[in-house]
């Protein structure tokens, strides 16, 4: 039976050599991993560790992406049972068997087989780029670096909680004025499209070319436009849709856009809150993870879902990396109220920044909460009022001319 040298990383991160004796290379790596250890590189051999070759991993990929919910509650089961004591590639095969998203569960598979192959578990991950982001591999790579992959999986698992938290409660917010919206626009198509036309009618054949009030007139105008030029005016709007979207998909487009965002008068402070929140807590969880805090400012930067707030965090990449502080551009950038930047300050001056940062996600967490809460009460009565206006103005147009119809039957009966 071959002889195998291997180095490898035990529990505590500390690099260490040995050999094994296995049928082939797979062999040796599961009996590696049997005595606890993340192996990195195996040959055959008794040459030694230090020259072995690197080990050969699986290239399965699978197409397709989860949905964050999924990704979560996966992460969150890998991390209790890898706590509770399971190998790696157990809790993997485990978790494969009962997962019922097809393409997680194809996911897990070849994950499971890139481990078994000898490679670690985030260069498995690596090769699913459209499911695991760069924010996961590499909080991932920290652990195993660091021997705490089940306390890094469970700190990562906690970060996608509150992330689909947060994300979950804007969502929900926005849910009824979208849904107000569709309804306001569907009542006045079928006002304007249908009900119009027949009063249109009416005021012809009984008011005999009389003149008509001028909001009725607007209001008839308005539909005949809708009426007769239906397609145009559809096409049109099409053109301004595609027009709009391939704009914003310009480098220019993107910031010009994110910065109308954060500008917004009632959605503004919403979204400056929650770019706050998630730049906070994706930094101070990677850094607090053993990521190195220029490796987590590039990741946070790409990860920043707002090119204005993107370009400030570069901004603070360049002066971390010159030796400087990350204070300086975080209060230059006009984005973090002084707040923030007063935490981080205190952070790095105690030594203490990915506590603090997370303390300031934490903050900006329940101000969120707050902001969403004031949006919606908010909100809700300007959609009411607003629905009503438009109907009671199109209704009341309606009406006038049946008034002077009225009166002049009046007249003529009397």
């Amino acid at each position: 039976m071959p002889t195998f040298s291997y180095i490898a990383v035990d529990g505590s991160g500390q690099q260490i050599t040995g050999q094994v004796d296995a049928k082939d290379q797979a062999a040796a790596a599961a009996q590696i991993k049997q005595q606890g250890y993340f192996p990195t590189r195996i040959s055959q051999g008794g040459g030694g560790g230090a020259a072995a070759a690197p080990v050969k991993q699986a290239k399965k990929k699978t197409g397709g992406t989860v949905k964050s919910k999924v990704l979560t509650v996966f992460t969150r089961q890998l991390a209790t049972l890898i706590s509770a004591g399971l190998p790696l590639l157990r809790a993997l095969r485990t978790l494969g068997k009962q997962e019922r998203n097809p393409v997680l569960k194809a996911t897990i598979e070849a994950l499971a087989e890139s481990v078994e192959s000898g490679g670690t578990f985030s260069e498995a991950l690596a090769l699913h780029p459209n499911i695991f982001t760069k924010l996961y591999v590499n909080m991932v790579k920290a652990g195993e670096m660091g021997g705490v992959l089940d306390v890094v999986l469970a700190r990562l698992s906690e970060f996608q909680e509150k992330s689909e938290r947060i994300k979950g409660k804007i969502t929900s917010a926005m849910a009824y004025p979208v849904v107000v919206l569709f309804i306001a626009f569907g009542i006045l198509i079928f006002l304007m499209a249908f009900i119009v036309p027949k009063f249109q009618a009416i005021f012809k054949d009984m008011l005999n070319g009389a003149a008509l009030p001028w909001l009725t007139q607007m209001v008839i105008d308005l539909s005949d436009m809708l009426v007769q030029h239906f397609i145009v005016i559809f096409g049109f709007l099409a053109v301004v849709v595609v027009s709009i979207k391939v704009f914003m998909s310009t480098a220019y487009g993107m910031r010009l856009t994110d910065k109308v965002k954060l500008r917004l008068p009632l959605l503004g402070d919403l979204i400056t809150k929650t770019a706050i929140s998630r730049f906070t807590r994706t930094l101070g969880t990677l850094v607090s993870s053993g990521v190195s805090i220029l490796a987590a400012l590039n990741i946070t930067k790409e990860t920043a879902g707002n090119q204005i707030v993107s370009d400030a965090i570069g901004k603070i990449h360049d002066s971390v990396k010159e030796g400087e502080t990350v204070v300086g551009p975080l209060e230059a950038s006009g984005i973090f109220p002084p707040i923030v930047v007063s935490m981080v300050q205190v952070g790095e001056e105690v030594g203490r920044l990915p506590e603090m940062l997370v303390r300031v996600a934490d903050v900006y967490d329940e101000e969120v909460d707050v902001a969403v809460g004031g949006l919606t009460s908010l909100l809700e009565p300007l959609m009411i009022v607003g629905l009503a206006f438009v109907v009671g103005t199109i209704v009341i147009a309606l009406f006038l001319p049946l008034i002077s119809i009225i009166q002049n039957l009046g007249n003529q009966t009397g």
